[in-house]
């Protein structure tokens, strides 16, 4: 829960993420030994920032050539001993800059943009090598190797732990921006594990994306990507029963959504719209999100209006996934024939390859069709291709339905 900031707090002091990571994950071995037998501090983040400092001088100390990193570390550990960060953490909702600070040096232009996402999404997000991989569809010894060939250019880049200035900033907001989705997006469509949702890490992202708004009021990205994670957000605690399986929209009882998260979601999106710069990227997606957030059911919401906008991201931000997203729109504003024209178009030029969305998708609009036999193909297709254990239980129900009759 608290990996991002325990690294970030050490990377300010040490001035080298590889070594701040290395001494996180030293402290918490250590906590492991100690904790049973001595007991778990009253604040354990503290107690591990504490110990990994220690163990930061330790690595340095080994080095051939003390440093103006040591110096600084040494004068933090002389100054907190005794009192091991007795506040770190202590309220949630405050803005960390520390954090910051390490998501800007994790997009850091010397990186490649899939490096800066692998190496993001493993030190501020938390994921695990295989989760990244299965987000962006690429092997996990891939993966391995960017995080690891990336700590190692920070290093050797000297590149300084803190929130760029000016012209700087701007130029790697955009990296920025796209991780945070990134992470945004594991935390609200879990790609492996058991769990439909992981709240902690889409609210992490929600939390950056405010602090990122905050520093840059005047850019309507920063703006429309808040408003975007704020009302996808609202639909949380609808999304999923008791049980812990998913709630699909249809069925969702929106009286459960959290309208808070709503007045701030279209607040951050009127706030883009209004800098006469026109949406971008993430405020189009946020704008579908609205339609959604402001309808009182699937059928009242305003698909044409839907298509329209996907329409527009396609031209500004041409993916395979906008296309698909597109299709549902038309199959809900049009009919299924419409939308399935547009699917099956993608299944012929090859995109979404290995992906479980294409068929999902497909397999809905068949069995909208009254094509039965074809959707339960299509369904099962996607079922087999699904990481996540209750997207693939919600695939084989609705396998299991077609095989009834239902």
């Amino acid at each position: 829960m608290h990996s991002a900031r325990i690294v970030a707090t050490l990377a300010r002091s040490a001035g080298d993420v590889a070594l701040a990571e290395d001494a996180a994950q030293e402290a918490l071995a250590e906590a492991l030994v100690a904790w049973p037998r001595a007991g778990v501090p009253s604040n354990p983040a503290g107690w591990l920032v504490t110990v990994g400092r220690r163990r930061a001088v330790d690595a340095i100390r080994r080095r051939v050539a003390l440093d103006d990193r040591y110096a600084a570390l040494a004068h933090d550990t002389a100054r907190e001993d005794g009192a091991p960060d007795a506040d770190l953490l202590a309220d949630p909702d405050t803005i960390d800059d520390d954090v910051l600070a390490l998501m800007f040096v994790a997009c850091h232009p010397v990186l490649s943009p899939e490096a800066q996402v692998a190496l993001t999404l493993r030190v501020v997000g938390g994921l695990t090598s295989d989760e990244i991989a299965r987000a962006f569809l690429v092997p996990t010894a891939t993966v391995q190797a960017r995080i690891t060939r990336a700590k190692r250019t920070l290093t050797a880049a000297r590149v300084p732990f803190a929130v760029p200035e000016g012209t700087d900033r701007r130029e790697r907001l955009g990296a920025v921006l796209a991780v945070v989705y990134s992470v945004f997006t594991e935390g609200s469509s879990a790609t492996s594990g058991d769990d439909w949702l992981r709240p902690d890490l889409a609210r992490e992202a929600v939390r950056l994306a405010r602090v990122l708004a905050h520093l840059v009021p005047d850019e309507p990205e920063a703006l429309g990507l808040l408003a975007l994670l704020e009302l996808t957000a609202a639909r949380f605690p609808a999304r999923v029963a008791p049980d812990g399986s998913p709630v699909l929209l249809e069925d969702q009882d929106r009286r459960r959504w959290d309208r808070a998260a709503i007045r701030r979601g279209r607040a951050a999106l009127a706030a883009a719209a209004g800098g006469g710069r026109g949406l971008g990227a993430y405020g189009l997606q946020a704008a579908v999100a609205e339609c959604h957030a402001v309808a009182p059911s699937v059928a009242a919401t305003d698909w044409e209006r839907v298509v329209l906008l996907y329409e527009a991201l396609g031209r500004l931000a041409p993916s395979p996934v906008v296309d698909l997203n597109r299709a549902v729109a038309l199959g809900m504003a049009r009919g299924p024939a419409a939308g399935l024209a547009v699917v099956d178009d993608l299944a012929r030029r090859g995109a979404l390859a290995g992906s479980h969305q294409l068929p999902a998708v497909r397999g809905e609009l068949l069995r909208r069709l009254g094509r039965d036999a074809e959707a339960r193909d299509e369904l099962g297709r996607a079922a087999a291709r699904c990481g996540n254990a209750q997207e693939r239980r919600l695939l084989q129900d609705k396998i299991a339905a077609l095989a009834g009759g239902g």
